[in-house]
């Protein structure tokens, strides 16, 4: 029957190639600039002219002295650098050119306790040997499918390194790169998010996550990905009111040929449903619907409700190397501000980001009528997103608060902040300082039948 299964799944992708356009991967030549006069993931390996951008030399790829492996919440690497300088509503306009609409907008809305503390760029981000060699190929393979609906010719390593085409098949590119980016093999965590309210009142959802990155699996290839990007577990364990319900994403390479699969485990019913609504606008209850479906991971899912434009490169403030918000034992208390994170707690670098706009296309349906994506130009993870409303208007700010696990290795979000300027809230995703572990990182392949509806019920615990 897997076999079977396997063969149709074989024609009806190449059904979909068939009748629908593919565009061009680079040449060889170009491809060989990478690991040349370009990082092994596509970005410039030079530093900036006002060496306010470093040379990327290699990234952090060792831990600190004292790192117990992986799990242990991360040393910081860069203990004695300190603030160059600050930024705040007052002096903003003298660093206008290096900030997002976003970040001008939250000077503006909360004026006294917004801030940016800058400090010295470090380009961290590396990828193993493996990932950058699949890069390569990847980068004279990969094609974009139809609408950008999906992937052919991409496996184990960033499919688009090099940019080419038109700026609406870059823009496709930028975003295929944050969606199958590095983030490991395997891993598992507990967190906790936090929607917090005008008054800085909040309360905890606690859960367990497990995620199965498919297509970076060492004992895979393209062909044998059936489909599947990634597969991931969360099981609420708190509050009591929640507690029990788990979610089972496998989330589709091309969306042609299916769309994301979802299930969700009701505690009180024990039954397990298919949960055909994870996506797009759908609103998250966990958090307080300041975050929709399509909002995780900063963003995700399918790209076809929107008209995409590439924008070009930019120099911009990100959040970049925050180890100082992930000390183990740091109270959420003291994380969490009334209106924003505490600024004094996060690290903001000049980096080069990738810019891209979405337009919601005519006679399509979400809440968010435009988005403008920061993507680092080094680990492809979208930093910053700003989102408006219908009306044009500046709705809520996304912040990917980024450091390097060295035990991945690679930069990744540690907390996703997502602001309602017009609500004056936020929600915070990731928390996980008054937890005894991190994410914890390992090579493992799990049966795929672990990640089976089947298997749902079993593992849920009330």
């Amino acid at each position: 029957m897997r076999y079977n299964k396997n063969v149709l799944l074989g024609g009806l992708l190449a059904a979909s190639f068939a009748a629908s356009p593919v565009y061009a991967a680079v040449s060889a030549s170009e491809a060989a600039r990478l690991g040349n006069d370009l990082t092994p993931f596509g970005s410039v390996k030079a530093g900036n002219a006002d060496g306010t951008i470093p040379a990327w030399d290699g990234g952090l790829t060792e831990p600190p002295a004292g790192y117990q492996g992986s799990g242990q919440h991360h040393i910081n690497p860069f203990p004695n650098d300190q603030v160059l300088f600050t930024i705040n509503a007052s002096n903003m306009d003298q660093y206008s050119e290096h900030l997002t609409d976003g970040l001008k907008a939250m000077f503006e809305t909360y004026p006294t306790t917004f801030q940016i503390p800058v400090y010295q760029s470090r380009r961290t981000h590396a990828v193993p040997d493996w990932v950058a060699e699949n890069t390569r190929k990847n980068a004279v393979n990969a094609e974009v499918v139809g609408e950008a609906e999906g992937l052919d010719g991409a496996f184990g390593g960033y499919p688009f390194p090099i940019l080419h085409g038109n700026n609406e098949e870059k823009a496709w590119q930028v975003i295929w790169n944050h969606l199958t980016r590095w983030r490991g093999i395997s891993l598992t965590r507990r967190s906790s998010e936090v929607a917090v309210q005008p008054n800085g009142d909040y309360g905890l959802v606690t859960s367990q996550q497990e995620a199965f990155f498919n297509f970076y699996s060492p004992e895979g290839s393209e062909k044998d990905l059936d489909n599947i990007i990634f597969y991931y577990l969360s099981f609420t364990q708190s509050p009591p009111r929640l507690a029990g319900g788990a979610i089972l994403v496998h989330e589709t390479l091309n969306q042609i040929v299916s769309p994301r699969n979802g299930w969700g485990y009701n505690a009180g019913q024990r039954r397990v449903r298919r949960a055909p609504n994870l996506g797009y606008d759908s609103p998250i209850a966990a958090a307080d619907n300041l975050r929709t479906a399509d909002d995780t991971d900063i963003f995700n899912g399918a790209m076809d409700r929107y008209n995409w434009n590439y924008e070009g490169m930019r120099e911009i403030y990100v959040p970049y190397n925050n180890y100082k918000i992930g000390e183990k034992g740091t109270p959420y208390s003291e994380i969490l501000g009334i209106s924003h994170l505490n600024p004094d707690l996060t690290r903001w670098e000049l980096h080069r980001v990738h810019v891209v706009e979405a337009t919601l296309k005519d006679g399509e349906r979400h809440i968010y009528a435009k988005r403008r994506f920061y993507v680092d130009a080094d680990s492809w993870n979208t930093l910053l997103l700003d989102q408006y409303d219908g009306r044009g208007e500046l709705w809520r700010v996304t912040m990917g608060i980024a450091k390097n696990y060295y035990d991945m290795p690679g930069v990744w979000t540690a907390l996703d902040v997502y602001h309602d300027l017009q609500a004056r809230r936020y929600h915070v995703l990731g928390l996980d300082t008054e937890e005894p572990n991190t994410r914890v990182f390992t090579d493992d392949v799990p049966s795929k039948r672990y990640f089976s509806p089947a298997s749902l019920r079993r593992r849920s615990v009330r």
